[in-house]
């Protein structure tokens, strides 16, 4: 992107936009979170099969981050690590089941201390019941009450006998062309029926209650995560003919999931179409978002970001999940818009999850969290001269693995000491450590292991993920002594969840 002055960047945004948004209070924030959207999946991300018209509009609007990244390729660590501003092992939530500690600085604190209203409906991964004040939300509705809540209050028209509609999700129990809907089957609810309708009609409620005090809202989605959902009048959107099952390279037939293996071509594209109708779905309810706050003549005053909580599979490597190292996990979508604040472009030097929470708090002039570990995105949304990250760091510790992306390299290490509790085994659970390394510039698919032609870069990238674990743990003063490089690598990989 291009380098502008602060005069430049004022002008670019406009003099009266500008001196509105001088004129006017403080500004309001919405985070709107997907579940499993990968970065790839947008139309403005260049894919032609992704049906996203209201993102892509919301990205043209402000600052689209290209190639941003996940700090965890799985739900829950992901999630804490983006509501504290640490990474993972920082915040003490590496593992899926793990609870946050109710005792973290997180963002929603720091929104309460500066006097917003704070409110999160939707999935948010906290393990345990919702309450008000817990984690700083004062007004919140999650999985379980969230549930409850729709189910008692939604009851959904009949489905004509014409319409097959999906089962119950039983993921692991079914065979994964089932759990993973191939079939693209609908859900069995009309569009005003659906959960996410549901949750949308809190978020209205919530935006009218607050049009004239400054609120800080999180509406979380749980599409496009499997089994794919969609209203069943959605039911014939997006053909499974247009997909085409990615190829599997020479080298992955041991790291395939054994639960992934027996699935057709067709299978597959099936998948894949009920993956992009899922996000088609998510899309419009953007859309709707979007839309009241206009209404309510809130979206002038409003700084919005989109995110997911990481990247998704569609068969790359074999695989249809999260859970590894691969691009497509990692690579996550991040939109951040506010009129007269934020710069219209796309800004494509590497980025983390890690940053965003500072970039928040700078944005919105709220205290700095404790300890935050990422940095703030502020002069990339002004149009100023920044440096950018030479690197990004990911970790998925259910397999103690971690994972260093540079513009040339990928780098992933695993301990392969831990037979892994997440369903996804292979054939050896535990198969000794081992390195992988990716030429991005010759093999930007990550098909083909070059660790052994390049010894020195290899070196270089266990050297560079010491370097952040050694300053961002909190255990690293216990490091023990004399440890080779992989030996403690090994030591920092090891999930200490409490």
């Amino acid at each position: 992107m291009p380098n502008l002055s602060r005069r430049e960047a004022l002008g670019a945004l406009g003099a009266p936009a500008i001196l509105k948004s001088q004129r006017r209070g403080r500004p309001n924030f919405l985070f709107l979170i997907a579940d499993d959207h990968a970065g790839y999946v947008m139309g403005c991300d260049g894919n032609p099969l992704a049906e996203t018209p209201n993102l892509d509009r919301l990205a043209s609007q402000g600052t689209r981050f290209a190639r941003h990244h996940c700090n965890s390729p799985v739900c829950t660590p992901s999630r804490q690590s983006l509501l504290t501003g640490l990474l993972p092992h920082a915040a003490g939530v590496t593992r899926l089941p793990t609870r946050l500690d109710r005792n973290k600085a997180t963002l929603a604190k720091q929104f309460q201390t500066a006097g917003y209203a704070t409110a999160v409906f939707g999935k948010m991964h906290f393990n345990q019941p919702a309450e008000a004040g817990l984690h700083g939300f004062a007004t919140m509705l999650t999985e379980a009450e969230l549930q409850k809540q729709w189910m008692a209050e939604v009851k959904p028209r009949e489905i004509p006998s014409t319409i097959r509609t999906k089962p119950q999700w039983r993921p692991f129990r079914d065979p994964s062309r089932i759990w993973l809907n191939a079939e693209k089957l609908p859900f069995p609810r009309h569009r005003e029926a659906m959960k996410s309708a549901f949750l949308l009609r809190q978020g209205d409620a919530f935006l009218e209650a607050h049009r004239d005090k400054p609120f800080a809202l999180w509406l979380s989605f749980q599409e496009p995560h499997s089994p794919y959902d969609f209203p069943v009048e959605d039911r014939d959107a997006i053909a499974p003919a247009r997909f085409t099952a990615p190829r599997v390279g020479p080298e992955d037939a041991w790291q395939i999931p054994k639960i992934f293996r027996d699935l057709t071509d067709a299978e597959k594209q099936g998948i894949a179409a009920a993956y992009y109708t899922s996000a088609r779905y998510l899309d419009s309810n953007i859309g709707r978002v979007l839309r009241r706050l206009s209404d309510l003549g809130l979206d002038d005053n409003t700084y919005i970001v989109y995110l997911a909580d990481h990247g998704y599979c569609l068969g790359q490597h074999g695989r249809f999940e999260k859970h590894c190292g691969y691009a497509p996990a990692l690579h996550v979508p991040l939109i951040m818009r506010m009129p007269g604040r934020v710069r219209h472009g796309v800004v494509r030097d590497l980025t983390e999850h890690l940053d965003v929470a500072p970039t928040i708090t700078d944005m919105l002039g709220l205290d700095p969290l404790p300890g935050a570990q990422g940095k703030s995105l502020r002069p990339y949304l002004e149009g100023r001269k920044t440096t950018g990250r030479d690197h990004i760091f990911s970790e998925y510790l259910e397999n103690e693995e971690a994972f260093i992306r540079t513009d040339r390299w990928k780098f992933i290490f695993c301990s392969g000491r831990r037979a892994r509790g997440d369903g996804y085994d292979i054939d050896t659970p535990t198969p000794g450590r081992y390195t992988r390394l990716y030429d991005l510039k010759s093999d930007p698919g990550e098909f083909t292991n070059v660790g052994a032609k390049h010894p020195k870069v290899v070196e270089a990238m266990e050297d560079l993920l010491l370097t952040r674990f050694r300053a961002t743990h909190p255990e690293s003063q216990a490091e023990p002594q004399r440890l080779s490089r992989e030996e403690a690598l090994e030591w920092y990989v090891r999930p200490r969840d409490v």
